[in-house]
Formats: structure tokens, C-alpha cells, sequence
């Protein structure tokens, strides 16, 4: 049996300990031995990019993109397969040392996304790009922050999903624009928040893996009217 090598290490904010796991070629992101992400189970993280990008028809267009939490790369990849060579996607990554893991021992793994000419990196919290955006609204919005609507990394990313959380994302969009939110369960008091913050609201269902029989978790897209 191939051993668990611990490559990389490093501090949440909450004090606990995140650590980037290779086995047999699997990469995992584990915070305090739990299970974060892991790259065998990457088909809500892929979906969540296409569902998030849809809307519009990206390709020659210089659509503006906002991905919130980095992971493992394969939103990101996601996005950047649904899109022209005029798009501008920002990325906003808390961890510093996060980026550094996408660009070193997942690089195989996410095909270099972050080396793409179309890609901006903010190391900072989503909130304060989402903030600034009201400026210069996105056509879409694509959020998979620490465990979904349930903080594990960070207690103040339950901010984010808030009422007030939501209506800022609704600033930071054009009108038209999309929300697309990753969610370990269903969650109905986001639904509520984002019909309450003026978006037309659907869930939609999403596989751990491509064939599973049955979804785990939840995409919670919210378009603005």
C-alpha cells in the first residue's frame, strides 16, 4: 500500500491546521485531518464553473469573471475551458501558500491555470473583491469558499452567505449577471437570502463523482433581474 505524503502545510485563521495530501497520485486538501477537498472527486467543482459561466456567451467576449476560492484548480480550469481569449477572470484566494500549491504540486494536476494570460490572482478575502466590484460589475460571480455555506476554515465566511453577504454579490453583478454557489447540502435559507437580495433563484443538484448514482451536493445559482 503507497503511503500518504504530507508536501505541504500551513495555519488557518481559525488556528487549525491545513495540509496538502498526495497519495498515489491524488492530491487531498485536509484541514485538521479532515477531509477539505480531494482531486478523485472533482465533478461538483468542474460543474460549478460551467453552470456559472452558461449565461453568457463567452466565447470572443470580454466577459468578467469573479472565482472565489481557489482549491484544487479545477473550477478555475472549468471556467477558463468555457471562454474566449478575451475574458478577464479574477481569482480571490485567501491563503497565500494555497496559490503557491496550484502553481508547484498541482500544476500537473489543474494543466497551469493560474499561468494563463486571462487569470488575475487577489490574495485576499472575497468579500473585499466583491466590495470593490460594485465599481466594475461581473457578468458572473462563481463562489466555492471554504465548505460551502458552512464555514470549517474560517467562522467569518459565514458572512458571505448572509443577507447582507448577498446583496453585496448582487452589487458586484451586472444586471443580467449570474451567482453561482457551491454548497456541501442542501441549504434553503441560502435560496431565501438570494430571492430576498432580488436574484431568480434555482438549485441544482451536483455528483461527488461523474457516475454516482445520486448527487450529493447542491449549486445554488442566482441570476440578477
Amino acid at each position: 500500500m503507497k503511503p500518504n505524503i504530507t508536501l505541504a502545510e500551513t495555519k488557518t485563521p481559525n488556528g487549525a491546521r491545513m495540509t496538502l495530501v498526495e497519495h498515489d497520485g491524488d492530491f487531498c486538501i485536509r484541514v485538521n485531518g479532515q477531509q477539505l477537498m480531494h482531486s478523485s472527486v472533482s465533478t461538483s467543482e468542474i460543474k460549478l464553473g460551467e453552470i456559472g459561466c452558461e449565461k453568457h456567451p463567452l466565447r470572443g467576449a470580454a466577459t468578467r469573471v469573479l472565482i472565489g476560492g481557489l482549491g484544487l484548480g479545477f473550477t478555475l480550469k472549468s471556467v477558463l475551458r468555457c471562454m474566449g481569449p478575451k475574458a478577464v477572470v479574477h481569482v480571490s484566494e485567501l491563503f497565500p501558500e494555497l496559490v503557491v500549491w496550484n502553481r508547484t504540486f498541482l500544476a500537473g494536476l489543474n494543466g497551469r491555470a493560474l499561468a494563463d494570460k486571462r487569470v488575475t490572482v487577489y490574495e485576499e478575502d472575497v468579500r473585499a473583491v466583491i466590495r470593490r466590484a460594485a465599481r466594475a460589475p461581473y457578468e458572473a460571480i462563481i463562489l466555492d469558499i471554504d465548505n460551502g455555506t458552512t464555514a470549517m476554515v474560517k467562522n467569518e465566511n459565514n458572512e458571505l452567505y448572509s443577507e447582507g453577504g448577498m446583496k453585496q454579490i448582487a452589487l458586484a453583478l451586472k444586471p443580467g449577471g449570474r451567482v453561482a454557489i457551491w454548497s456541501a447540502c442542501a441549504d434553503t435559507a441560502i435560496e431565501k437570502r438570494l430571492v430576498k437580495a432580488g436574484f431568480q433563484v434555482k438549485a441544482v443538484p451536483a455528483k461527488l463523482y461523474e457516475h454516482a448514482r445520486r448527487s450529493t451536493y447542491m449549486i445554488y445559482v442566482g441570476d440578477r433581474v
